[in-house]
């Protein structure tokens, strides 16, 4: 029982919440930057951040994502590559992801407590 709250999926839960929560910092940037002349939205590379997140040893508390830069198309009047529709559908999916495991960690967090608590609520 010992390392049920700290194994290396829980650390590994604790490292994608925080990717997440960079990402919605970043996508919030994008959004407030959507009429600035020459910005550049960014996002990070989650395909390869989660693969880092669950696999990285446990002394490594942090995860270091790549960020994508968004080039500005070729008909950008102003130099600016945030799409708004995108950086809306981004912020939503982000959010759902972000919500489903601090579910999760708070139900497995419970059962600690139950534990803890030989079985009274």
């Amino acid at each position: 029982m010992s390392g049920f709250l700290f194994d290396p999926s829980f650390t590994g839960v604790h490292r994608v919440l925080d990717l997440r929560q960079q990402q919605h910092a970043m996508t919030a940037s994008n959004l407030a930057n959507a009429n600035t002349p020459g910005f550049k939205a960014q996002y990070l590379d989650f395909s390869t951040a989660l693969s880092d997140a669950m696999t990285a040893p446990l002394s490594e508390p942090t995860i270091d994502a790549d960020v994508v830069e968004v080039e500005a198309p070729a008909w950008s009047v102003n130099g600016n590559s945030v799409f708004l529709e995108q950086e809306h559908a981004r912020l939503r999916s982000n959010a759902v992801l972000y919500q489903g495991l601090v579910r999760g960690v708070s139900s497995r967090l419970a059962l600690l407590k139950f534990a803890a608590a030989d079985g009274r609520a």
